[in-house]
């Protein structure tokens, strides 16, 4: 699982026209699924956006969780993150998981993240999104669950 996380003051997620999701300050978790992943990398990664430090404390020191501060996340499923541009000017998707298997590892990791006290908002999976952020900072932080050791 390859993730992209965004501390946002704010961000949405529409669907033809139409709010799906939105959240005041937090995360915004675009989550790419590969398909040699598992519920393990599911597991790390919930763990890892939860208690990662990205937000200030009284000293302006990145030292606070989204769990601390009490922020919410939009979870995105996004299977681009997983495109191989090694070759040609085309990306490749081979590597994606294939999308039923994938919709349970992001219905999963979003449980996860969920079950730990994350307020949780979601995208619709497999639809064209209008996704809309105010990134804090800006503070972007890349996450692969295949890099965890």
């Amino acid at each position: 699982m390859r993730i992209v996380l965004q501390r946002v003051t704010r961000a949405s997620v529409s669907v033809e026209g139409r709010a799906v999701s939105e959240i005041g300050p937090g995360l915004l978790v675009l989550l790419g699924v590969a398909q040699d992943d598992s519920e393990s990398d599911a597991d790390y990664l919930a763990d890892k956006v939860a208690n990662i430090r990205i937000f200030s404390d009284e000293a302006d020191k990145m030292n606070l969780s989204v769990l601390d501060v009490r922020g919410q996340a939009l979870v995105v499923s996004q299977f681009t993150l997983l495109a191989d541009v090694r070759k040609g000017r085309r990306p490749g998707f081979t590597d994606t998981c294939e999308p039923a298997r994938a919709k349970d590892l992001y219905l999963l990791f979003c449980r996860k993240l969920s079950d730990v006290g994350v307020s949780v908002a979601q995208g619709t999976f497999q639809a064209m999104m209008d996704v809309s952020l105010v990134n804090s900072g800006p503070v972007t932080i890349l996450l692969d669950s295949r890099k965890q050791f």
